[in-house]
This record gives C-alpha cells, sequence and structure tokens, in this order.
C-alpha cells in the first residue's frame, strides 16, 4: 500500500480542494481543479514506471544481459525524470523499488554512503546516484 499514498492523497487532496468550487455553484473550476491533480497522481503511481523486480532476480538478469540496474521509488521525481528523459529507452535496464526490496533499499544505502537516494543505478560494478540519461543509455546494449 506505500507506493499508493502518494497517488492516494494527491486524488485525495484535489477532491477536497475541488470540492470548494463545486459547492458554490461552479463547476468549471472545479473540474479543472480535479483535473490537475489527477495526471499528478497518474505520475506519481506505480503504474507510471515498469514493474519491479528483487534485487536478486535483477542482479541475475543483468549479469545475463549485461544491462544496468535501476534503483527507483515511486513518486520520485528524480525517477520520473530520468525515466522521461530516456524515452523509449526507459524500459531496458531492471529495475527495484527500494520500497517493496530491503535488500534493494539496503544497496542503495551502501551505494550512496548510508542513504537512500534514488535513482541510483548499478551497472559494471559501479553505482552512480541521479545520473544523467546518457550514461544509462550507454550502459543499456541494444537488444
Amino acid at each position: 500500500m506505500r507506493p499508493w499514498a502518494l497517488p492516494v492523497s494527491l486524488v485525495l487532496c484535489g477532491a477536497a480542494v475541488a470540492a470548494s468550487p463545486f459547492r458554490a455553484g461552479e463547476p468549471v473550476p472545479g473540474a479543472a481543479v480535479l483535473l490537475a491533480f489527477l495526471p499528478l497522481a497518474a505520475v506519481a503511481s506505480p503504474l507510471v514506471l515498469p514493474r519491479s523486480s528483487g534485487l536478486a532476480q535483477a542482479r541475475r538478469r543483468s549479469a545475463a544481459d549485461g544491462r544496468p540496474i535501476v534503483f527507483w521509488r515511486p513518486g520520485c521525481v528524480y525517477c520520473l525524470r530520468l525515466r522521461a528523459r530516456l524515452g523509449r529507452d526507459a524500459r531496458r535496464p531492471h529495475r527495484v523499488d527500494i520500497w517493496r526490496d530491503p535488500e534493494g533499499a539496503a544497496a542503495v544505502r551502501e551505494a550512496d554512503g548510508g542513504d537512500e537516494t534514488v535513482p541510483t543505478v548499478l551497472a559494471d560494478g559501479r553505482a552512480r546516484t541521479d545520473p544523467g540519461p546518457a550514461w544509462v543509455r550507454a550502459l543499456s546494449p541494444r537488444a
């Protein structure tokens, strides 16, 4: 349920803010407010990013195909920015949601000096926090 906390909160906040114009008999501003909150909730939801795997599975797959591992968490603006800047290549890396995988969170803390800073990308034994998309693309072999 934790990954859905932010999107659900955004929908509830949008509904609360939109309720006032609706009660005042002004449905257009109320609908506009609600429509502004819904895309924010969608972007913050786990539906935007590809399905995550556990760290052990991501390491096995990465060893087999050479693609990097991206550690992320739902609602992280920097994770969403990296995904958007990667474009079509965003599905290439293996993904580990640190909120769902304690082993992944521990790997991020180890790589980031005790912090759970995401996105952190692990490839070839090297970890980089909030890398540029060109660096991630260079690590992702084409299928």
